[in-house]
């Protein structure tokens, strides 16, 4: 399994997932957005962060996948998911995404396709958050209720199990969520919960068994 997990963005370890990947077709979710305005989403892509224009900067070859396509037809997914080396997942609502990657059926097409080692999974924020097996703390951050239109109302709470620790992204960091990223440590220490608290410019890597930090 080959796991990129950063905070934000790409992180300050570009090369360990240049080095993780085996060919340059990059898809690449923003689903985790999904239920904000159309307009503020264009003005981030064009004034913030264009992560298509930041990976043909590497030399990859990105292209935009919309679950929502394929809500209902997780086979359009799957053929779909096999032209690809890499899916990067952007963040956004955690909740929102989670339900984006149950409807579509990527929850369980992204795990055949990972332990048989035929993609990798990177992502930041939300996109590393639904990498762990569970959701739950999570809500001090983002709005759980948050439903786009043609989303399932039901929450989902279990995450996609990639990693046996949750992550809470944006820790200690000059991000507008750090506040609730040490709200989410604490209520995490309180239950006991096994987690891994990241701050902005570090990743989570993992290439088969080997688990690193990089930062």
């Amino acid at each position: 399994m080959r796991l990129y997990l950063s905070s934000e963005r790409l992180g300050e370890r570009a090369g360990a997932l240049l080095a993780m990947i085996n060919g340059p077709r990059v898809a690449v979710i923003a689903n985790g957005y999904d239920a904000s305005p159309s307009l503020a989403r264009d003005l981030y892509c064009a004034e913030g962060h264009d992560p298509l224009a930041e990976f043909r900067a590497l030399g990859l070859e990105p292209a935009p996948l919309d679950l929502r396509a394929h809500f209902g037809d997780p086979q359009s997914l799957e053929q779909r998911l096999a032209g690809y080396d890499l899916v990067w997942v952007m963040g956004g609502n955690s909740f929102v995404l989670r339900r984006a990657m149950r409807q579509s059926g990527f929850d369980t097409i992204i795990r055949d396709l990972l332990e048989t080692d035929a993609i990798a999974y990177g992502g930041y924020a939300a996109g590393a958050a639904v990498a762990g097996p569970t959701l739950r703390g999570l809500e001090l951050m983002d709005d759980p209720w948050e439903l786009p239109a043609g989303y399932d109302e039901p929450l989902v709470w279990h995450g996609l199990g990639l990693t046996p620790f949750s992550i809470v992204p944006h820790f200690r960091s000059p991000h507008p969520d750090a506040a609730a990223a040490e709200k989410i440590v604490s209520y995490m220490e309180a239950r006991k919960t096994r987690f891994r608290a990241i701050s902005d410019g570090e990743v989570i890597v993992r290439v088969g068994n080997i688990e690193r930090l990089a930062s």
